[in-house]
């Protein structure tokens, strides 16, 4: 492909996230420099540090480690045998060493870390724990790296927080070469109009318990990653569009024998970029400017996850990049949607692999000069990330992407879904959000409508159920932020206002909660900051309040004065199931526009 000139606005937002940067930037880099100057960590540990590494590996293994020409590769594991996504890791371990062994390097499982499922714990208590699992699982992660007597790292995560987490945690061992091993997705279930269907039946009452959960395990059923467009599937293209894994990688499935190669490939690639090496490839280096605009128009251009307007921010900061809500939505401008990927659309993600997955996704933004393909990727250059793998004999071998094979999935040449991406910021008197405008229908964009005001999503449940919303409303869910009970999702909330919308009422949703990539055509502005918790304007919204959205001009107003209540809510502090253990994070995390994270970096 010829080479196209970068795009002036993209040249502008790295532009200015270099300037911003320059001070943080320089102080992670001193870090990792610091600890790069060390050489190979393992040269340095004392006699008993070694026969601790090495006290329960075998003979070979013993040797191998012990010769510090070596390499030995840290495993982060995120297995359990709960999460779908997550059961094809349980062999992944012994399957590298095998691998490695071939070559006379080794690897260790550094450790484990938490993985919980946002799936399971909607609407749950437990739901509240999950947007900070993201921190702590960058805690396990660096933990698992403080032994020092690794040469380079293997991610295997891929859901919601926890590949994010993993990542955070990584770039704090910066001076290493890392990457992602990913497992790939379910094999296709029932067809998401018929799932969104019976959601809403039975929101309305018309079906009852047994044939929703019939419905769900049909949609849910096997290994792999779930396979709608959400957050787990949006880490997954998201980090292949920065050079964090193998080209092409992603999204093949579970037991296609490409999958256990590329596996293989990408443990012996990063053994043979250990520190001292001539190949040697920093994950510090891979996480540049580039990268991170690649990562943000990847995003865009899929439509993908709200809530990575919380985690790439949060990532970038972690390698001493300052990213914020006006880069999503400069980018957004002149992004445009390429893809249709459910809920923005009926195909799931084993039909866009099909289409011609992530390396056909980059093609079309590099013929658009919307990629910088002077990133540095973990493997090669980012033109090879515009090729896919195929297995050929043995071998794996790469070959031009093409154009889309499914023009109803990924966009044909020249053409797009709509002229922006699929986000938008959202600013006004309310304070600053995001709204997902992907799947939301032009007609629906801009609303003006009297509020109701909730505390809770079960509460807007309730009132449903007893029928009364019967005009248009927008309904606000407040105290739902990071800060006051870690920033649920609010999925319940969803079947409702399609039903709403389905009876012909116009309707929207503001909150400073959260609702990830499944949020659809439901108008919804989400992550407002700052959050009612902290005093925020929406703490000031009372019923029948008129409020106007326009999602099309990236504004939201109360249209009445708003009024301080004489008696502020004071949130009670969470107790049982966990969530009093993380009273800390909540006293120390940031806004969501700041990632909602809860570490602290120099300036």
């Amino acid at each position: 492909m010829s080479s196209v000139p970068v795009d002036h606005i993209l040249s502008r937002v790295t532009e200015a996230i270099v300037e911003r940067s320059r001070t943080s930037r320089k102080n992670y880099l001193d870090m990792v420099a610091a600890q790069a100057s060390r050489g190979k960590h393992r040269v340095a540990l004392s006699c008993g540090n070694l026969a601790h590494t090495v006290a329960a590996c075998s003979t070979t293994e013993k040797q191998s480690i012990l010769d510090f020409t070596r390499s030995n590769l840290a495993i982060v594991t995120a297995y359990n045998d709960m999460l779908s996504a997550h059961v094809p890791y349980r062999d992944y371990p012994e399957k590298i060493k095998a691998c490695l062994r071939e070559l006379g390097h080794t690897a260790q499982i550094a450790g484990g870390v938490p993985a919980m499922c946002d799936g399971v714990t909607q609407g749950q208590p437990g739901m509240e724990l999950s947007l900070f699992s993201r921190d702590l699982i960058a805690q396990a992660t660096a933990l698992s790296l403080s032994h020092a007597t690794y040469d380079g790292i293997l991610l295997l995560g891929i859901c919601d927080k926890i590949a994010p987490g993993q990542l955070i945690g990584a770039l704090a061992f910066g001076h290493l070469p890392g990457a992602f091993v990913p497992a790939g997705p379910m094999g296709t279930g029932i067809a998401n109009d018929e799932k969104v269907k019976i959601r809403q039946q039975y929101a309305s009452g018309e079906v009852d318990k047994a044939v929703l959960l019939d419905m769900e395990c049909s949609s849910y059923h096997s290994e792999g990653t779930c396979t709608f467009y959400g957050t787990a599937n949006t880490n997954q293209l998201v980090f292949e569009a920065m050079g964090l894994m193998l080209p092409g990688s992603a999204f093949v499935p579970p037991h296609d024998p490409l999958r256990e190669k590329l596996t293989e490939q990408v443990a012996q690639l990063i053994a043979r970029q250990s520190p001292g090496v001539a190949d040697y490839r920093p994950l510090a280096h891979v996480v540049d400017e580039k990268s991170v605009v690649n990562g943000l128009v990847a995003l865009l251009a899929s439509g993908g996850s709200t809530n990575h307007t919380m985690h790439l921010i949060a990532v970038a900061r972690a390698a001493g990049w300052i990213v914020t809500w006006d880069d999503f939505d400069a980018l957004s401008q002149v992004v445009p949607l390429l893809t249709r990927i459910y809920p923005n659309g009926p195909a799931d993600i084993n039909a866009f692999q099909q289409a011609g997955g992530v390396p056909c996704l980059l093609t079309l933004l590099a013929e658009r000069g919307l990629l910088h393909l002077d990133a540095t990727p973990i493997s090669g250059q980012m033109s090879d990330y515009l090729r896919y793998p195929q297995l050929e004999g043995e071998q794996i071998c790469y070959h031009p992407a093409g154009s889309s094979a499914n023009s109803e999935v990924i966009a044909g040449k020249g053409e797009s879904f709509s002229a922006q991406g699929g986000l938008r910021v959202m600013q006004g008197n309310l304070g600053r959000g995001v709204i997902k405008i992907s799947a939301v229908a032009e007609q629906y964009r801009v609303i003006e409508a009297p509020v109701r005001v909730f505390d809770d999503q079960n509460d807007v449940e309730s009132a449903y159920q007893q029928g009364e919303f019967r005009d248009d409303v927008i309904i606000v869910v407040r105290y739902n932020g990071p800060a006051a009970n870690g920033m649920p999702e609010l999925h319940k909330l969803m079947p409702i206002l399609g039903n709403l919308m389905a009876d012909g009422l116009k309707v929207a949703l503001v909150t400073d909660g959260r609702l990830s990539g499944a949020s659809g055509k439901v108008p919804a502005v989400i992550h407002v900051t700052p959050e009612a918790h902290c005093g925020g304007p929406l703490s000031q919204l009372r019923d029948g309040m008129r409020v106007r959205i326009n999602a099309n001009e990236g504004a939201m107003m109360v249209l009445d004065p708003l009024m301080p209540s004489s008696e502020p809510h004071k949130s009670v502090p969470a107790q049982g199931y966990g969530r009093e253990l993380f009273n800390l994070f909540r006293e120390h995390v940031s806004s969501a526009e700041q990632g909602a994270s809860i570490f602290q970096y120099p300036a």
